[in-house]
């Protein structure tokens, strides 16, 4: 089995970094082996760190580790970069979900920094049911690959990308996908309150249906969406009726193609 890297460092703690450090303590990595360095620790964070023993902004210097990961702001690498510079050594594996930053703007600001992953998770992480793409440079080796396959697939589903600026697509669908989800949930309620229903009724049926419809994808994992679209469409019925409004000219495709597009757009302005 892969092992985990001697020692990690994580840059940052907030939603995706807590769901991260969580869920690699819960498939097995050792506490021992972590530290997190969050200048506002939530209390969830400081509980973890607690209960599992892991050190957290410690005042002792320590040299480079086998992987340090980046989970900051995308507008606070520049701020944190030189506090963490020591902690990226030559053979250090650099790790970074930061939106929009490429290989290049971290090891403009880390120069130390050889061998690099540009990765893409998602919130759900946060259950363990996370997507997560990324991409290595060519300093990146078979053992450092291998810890990220582990470390991200112990969160979720993991992908390798070919290509660096796919990232920037990934973002577009499943990075942000989750909000797309939850605004076609606030949607749907939205419209069962115009039918006359109740507002609490309303939100009740809404997330019941997408949480329904999500956990029925699930499981039939071997069955594409447009088979069970048309699995409960019965030709005139009520749902063939929503659904042609839904499929028309600058319908749903359009708006989705649009609002992904402008997703990535905003990922590539976000480089440099």
């Amino acid at each position: 089995m892969t092992q985990w890297p001697a020692r990690l460092v994580l840059v940052g703690a907030g939603k995706m970094g807590g769901a991260m450090a969580q869920g690699w303590l819960d498939a097995g990595l050792p506490a021992s082996s972590l530290t997190i360095l969050e200048p506002n620790p939530s209390p969830e964070i400081a509980s973890l760190a607690a209960d599992r023993g892991v050190a957290l902004n410690p005042r002792v210097a320590t040299s480079p580790p086998e992987m340090l990961v980046l989970a900051v702001k995308p507008q606070s690498l520049d701020q944190v970069a030189p506090q963490i510079s020591r902690f990226a050594g030559e053979r250090t594996l650099l790790l970074s979900i930061i939106a929009g930053k490429t290989i290049g703007n971290l090891t403009a600001r880390l120069p130390q920094a050889r061998a690099v992953v540009r990765a893409m998770p998602n919130t759900p992480a946060a259950i363990g049911r996370g997507v997560t793409a990324a991409f290595a440079n060519t300093d990146v080796n078979a053992g450092q690959q291998s810890w990220c396959e582990r470390l991200l697939g112990a969160v979720g589903t993991f992908f390798w990308l070919d290509d660096e600026d796919a990232i920037d697509a990934v973002t577009a669908i499943s990075g942000s996908g989750p909000a797309y989800v939850f605004a076609l949930t606030e949607a749907l309620a939205a419209a069962a309150e115009k039918l006359g229903l109740p507002a609490e009724l309303s939100m009740s049926l809404a997330r019941g249906t997408v949480e329904g419809a999500a956990e029925l994808m699930r499981r039939e994992s071997a069955t594409s969406p447009a088979t069970l679209r048309r699995n409960v469409t019965s030709p005139g019925g009520t749902t063939a009726a929503a659904l042609a409004v839904l499929q028309a000219p600058e319908g749903l495709n359009d708006l989705m193609a649009m609002a992904t597009a402008a997703a990535r757009a905003r990922a590539a302005e976000m480089a440099g």
